[in-house]
């Protein structure tokens, strides 16, 4: 039995740039929206919206 492959943890912006890096590789042209498009399907809008939110406090956070 293999083992199973842990994911990061959900709002870290790990599994979005795995997504988009996934999307680049085959040739996307903009594989942020891909990454994007992906996950409002999976969570719903409403849900990625905060997710961005959150990601963008954090980021200007960090800019400081």
């Amino acid at each position: 039995m293999a083992a199973k492959k842990k994911t990061p943890k959900l709002g870290t912006g790990k599994r979005f740039a795995a997504v988009a890096a996934s999307a680049a590789k085959s040739g996307a042209k903009n594989p942020k929206a891909v990454a994007a498009a992906a996950g409002r399907k999976k969570f719903g809008a409403a849900k990625m919206t905060a997710m961005a939110k959150a990601g963008h406090r954090i980021a200007a956070r960090r800019a400081k």
